[in-house]
């Protein structure tokens, strides 16, 4: 099924969008892992919905969202429902169940705010959205005020039977499904007392589940199918297998008894031990102007940002999110986490662009010169209950907005409010990998521009790396105005260095343009660099080698010569 068929229901659905109507809510069962497994009921849905959530670990990578990749669309909102904890600890007053139930009550009024907009919201679910699903949380609290409809999927253990190629239970046999958080003793009796069975929840649990097949007399009938109907699909008897290999996506399989003889009779042993794979089921206001941030306290905080007056009485902060050099991938699940919860998205324009819009948090993009003003505005939001996300490329912390948002956090008014600074793949560790390895010994990092602090301390540093013989990466080389900076730095370094030494030189590296080229020192001709360009500019020790399938690698050597 293409995703044209989905996609056919968007004109009416949104021709049918009454104003003033609230959205409504599907839970939508994906099946166990294969997207073929998908219904069609699920794919239409999907594709047609304003606002696709899916529940995540806190690495970010959703096995849902992976399911129904190919049934979304462009210009769909998604909204990443991050478990605060799944199997660590917690520093949580109430512990792991407080911090759950906090986690379910956040993500439902993130969901209520979509379908009181309007907006029509599908909750995505591995296998069936009831059968151990995380919809279920969301359905409890939401089902009661807005219409909501469940669309059932293939589960976990219909998917190992098939697997098997053993049927569940035949005639008057009975299944039963267990949790293998189950207590060994417990979980015996009740497999003693079953025809058939499938245990669920096992990775941590499974030795335990082993020892009460064990102790039921029921280990030699049992299997083991681990991410069903995926490419890591895996399965075997049970007893032959290795606790330390068996991740949560696993369960753990007591066959029709019937269908069990059926098979000694006839001489076969089942399945083949083949690679493969179960997924367990369980588990707002228009953007300000581009220039305009004005002053909470000047403007009155509803008036500029729309704040409630219950935020005052919630817990607001600050994060700091590096967003990396451009690619979604290079992006950290950390981050991810934090726009995913933010209320607020403020930063410098073509920044907060590369986040995907989301109607329930508000935008304050601005200019790039008003640092300063951006991170007030930031503390003034954080002051008044919002949780707010101030976005940087790269790291936060490497000439970005984390130094900004503490400096300005030193005024007694923001003493008491709560700031994070996430960490963000750098641009100068990505040009290096696009290269190779040019920072593979001592390295600094400097930064031409002069706006902040005056080029006689520009020109002392190059100096003192360059006599150290340091690598040097180049942050803000040149721009429309800054042109004879990057002329006179060269000049200095060719004072130390020889002419061929490897300069590297990358363009948007992570962006729709990038562009990566290996020059040397000599050759670099400062006309070719702008402001979105980076250089990383090699020791005496850096080399370009010419491998086997003709691209140049630049390293710099572990060892420094005695």
């Amino acid at each position: 099924m293409t995703n044209d068929v989905a996609r056919g229901d968007t004109a009416a659905a949104d021709n049918a969008r009454i104003p003033g109507r609230t959205g409504r809510l599907f839970g939508v069962g994906l099946g166990p892992g294969d997207p073929e497994l998908v219904t069609v009921k699920a794919a239409r849905l999907i594709g047609a919905a304003d606002v696709v959530a899916y529940h995540a670990a806190r690495h970010g990578r959703s096995n849902a969202r992976a399911i129904a990749e190919g049934y979304l669309r462009a210009g769909q909102i998604e909204e990443a429902l991050i478990y605060p904890v799944t199997t660590g600890t917690t520093d949580h007053p109430g512990g792991y169940q407080g911090a759950i139930d906090d986690f379910y009550a956040e993500s439902a009024a993130r969901l209520a705010a979509h379908l009181d907009a309007g907006r029509d919201v599908v909750v995505l679910a591995e296998g069936d959205p009831f059968f151990y699903g995380s919809y279920m949380h969301m359905h409890k609290r939401l089902a009661g005020r807005y219409e909501a409809t469940v669309v059932p999927g293939v589960t976990s253990v219909s998917a190992a039977s098939a697997v098997l190629g053993r049927p569940l239970m035949e005639r008057d046999e009975v299944l039963t499904v267990l949790p293998g958080t189950l207590e060994p003793k417990e979980l015996a009796a009740r497999l003693a007392a079953t025809d058939s069975a499938a245990v669920m929840k096992l990775g941590r649990t499974f030795e335990g589940v082993r020892d009460a097949l064990e102790q039921a007399g029921r280990l030699d009938d049992a299997w083991y199918v681990e991410r069903a109907t995926t490419t890591r699909e895996r399965s075997a008897p049970l007893r032959e297998v290795d606790p330390a290999t068996v991740p949560y996506f696993s369960l753990a399989l007591l066959p029709s008894p019937a269908a069990t003889a059926f098979s000694a009779e006839r001489g076969t042993d089942g399945p083949g031990v083949t690679g493969g794979g179960l997924d367990v089921l369980s588990s707002p206001v228009p953007a300000e102007p581009a220039t305009g941030l004005v002053s909470l306290q000047d403007a009155g905080a509803t008036a500029v940002s729309g704040i409630d007056a219950g935020d005052e009485r919630r817990t607001g902060g600050v994060t700091v999110v590096g967003l990396g050099p451009g690619a979604r991938h290079w992006l950290t699940p950390e981050a991810q986490e934090a726009l995913a919860a933010a209320d607020d998205l403020v930063g410098y324009g073509p920044y907060v662009d590369r986040v995907p819009p989301n109607p329930r948090q508000r935008r304050h993009p601005s200019d790039n010169r008003v640092e300063a003003e951006r991170a007030a505005f930031a503390l003034d939001l954080a002051k008044r209950g919002r949780r707010v996300a101030v976005v940087s490329s790269g790291d936060p912390g490497v000439f970005a907005m984390a130094a900004a948002v503490l400096e300005v956090a030193e005024d007694p008014q923001w003493r008491d409010v709560p700031i994070r600074v996430l960490p963000g793949l750098t641009a100068a560790q990505a040009v290096a990998s696009r290269a190779g390895a040019p920072l593979g010994h001592d390295f600094c990092i400097l930064s031409l521009s002069d706006r902040l602090k005056p080029w006689s301390v520009i020109e002392s540093r190059l100096r003192a790396a360059a006599t150290a013989d340091l690598v040097v990466a180049v942050y803000n080389p040149a721009s429309k105005t800054r042109r004879e900076q990057l002329v006179r730095a060269l000049e200095l370094l060719r004072a130390h260095r020889g002419p061929a030494t490897p300069v590297v030189v990358g363009r948007d590296v992570g962006g729709r343009e990038e562009s990566v080229r290996i020059t040397t020192l000599s050759a670099l001709d400062p006309n070719s660099v702008d402001m979105r360009c980076l250089l990383i500019i090699g020791s005496s020790q850096t080399r370009a080698v010419t491998r086997g399938d003709g691209t140049t690698a630049v390293f710099t050597p572990r060892h420094y010569p005695g």
